[in-house]
């Protein structure tokens, strides 16, 4: 029998960016890398179209592992954890539900059945200390910190890109969608040049489109101006190389339960400092003025007021590189995966 099945959505033979398929992909690499050959994988990829196939994957993890770690995205929670709770009546395995994004709490806030259902697990395992404190207060004991990471090279101070010449550039480093805050961020470049007269920042835009948003953006890349670009989608390796050279991040996000961004782990590796909207647990991924600056939450003034301020003393964000670069440390697979690693023995 082997010690661990992940059940999760690695999207087998598709390029998929989404952060639900990175977050599998990532976490499995680091438990292949601890147990070998004692890892077996499950994939959920468009498991609603063929529900049949996800129990028969499921019953096989169960039959033949000790540990079934699984990361659903919020459809999958509600039809994978009552599955899993059913079929761990017969079989007793420990059940580690790995959380992707902020969302879980609102959702049992409301949900009272799946709620009974997650306490039963054996750990559930979450990104940021407000989602522990918020589940706590709702009466769980099984919930443990869990950090978001990524393996990557962190850029050597020495190659830290200092440069303050306009225009100064900026990037988005997320999916392609209008829930992502892409066109407030266009908007907000645009309007500070028009305002300035000058080209004072330059917008790249990068990231997978949304296939709900891909006609949408389609007329919105027609009409931007030369400053602002689509760039594509970076391999998941080259994110560092990438972003090293931009001024700042921009994280304008419309999502409140977002957890840990890999995007801002990819900005802090590259010693990039971050402009984000104020999700729930964002003061505890941006600290404010020592990597980067907080907006409130769907306040497009606020992003812009911001930029506005920090083009006349661009060198409050250079101050911040060597920070971005020691908190990116805090995110490096050795150090966040000992949050699973340890009930997994």
């Amino acid at each position: 029998m082997s010690k661990i099945g992940i059940v999760g959505h690695f999207g087998e033979g598709k390029k998929l960016l989404n952060g639900q398929t990175i977050k599998t992909k990532i976490v499995t690499k680091e438990l292949i890398k601890e147990f070998g050959d004692d890892v077996k994988l499950y994939d959920t990829h468009r498991w609603s179209s063929n529900p049949i196939l996800i129990i028969l994957k499921s019953l096989n993890a169960f039959c033949n592992c000790k540990n079934i770690v699984f990361l659903p995205a919020i459809r999958g929670i509600k039809v994978i954890a009552p599955l899993f709770a059913l079929m761990n009546v017969f079989f007793r395995r420990k059940i580690h539900y790995v959380v992707i994004g902020g969302w879980l709490p609102k959702l049992l806030s409301s949900n009272i059945m799946l709620r009974k259902i997650i306490s039963t697990f054996d750990g559930v395992y979450v990104e940021t200390l407000s989602m522990m404190k918020d589940l706590s207060n709702m009466g769980f004991n099984n919930v443990r910190l869990f950090k978001n990471f990524k393996e990557l090279e962190i850029i050597a101070l020495n190659d830290l890109n200092k440069s303050c010449s306009m225009p100064l550039k900026l990037c988005t480093f997320s999916r392609v969608m209008q829930e992502k805050g892409i066109e407030d961020a266009i908007r907000a470049v645009k309007e500070i040049n028009e305002i300035s007269g000058n080209i004072v920042y330059s917008l790249d835009i990068y990231g997978q489109i949304d296939k709900n948003y891909s006609e949408r953006f389609k007329k919105i890349k027609e009409t931007l101006p030369e400053y602002i670009q689509y760039k594509g989608v970076v391999e998941f390796g080259d994110s560092v190389s990438v972003l090293r050279e931009y001024f700042v991040l921009l994280f304008p996000t419309k999502f409140e339960t977002e957890g840990i961004p890999v995007t801002i782990i990819d900005a802090y590796a590259a010693g990039i400092p971050v402009i984000a909207s104020n999700w729930i647990s964002a003061n505890e991924i941006v600290k404010i003025n020592k990597t980067g600056f907080i907006f409130e939450f769907d306040q497009y003034e606020g992003m812009k007021e911001l930029l506005s301020r920090i083009s006349n003393n661009p060198e409050i964000i250079i101050n911040m590189k060597i920070e971005c670069i020691n908190e990116a440390q805090k995110y490096l697979p050795e150090s966040a995966i000992k949050g699973l690693l340890k009930y997994l023995r």
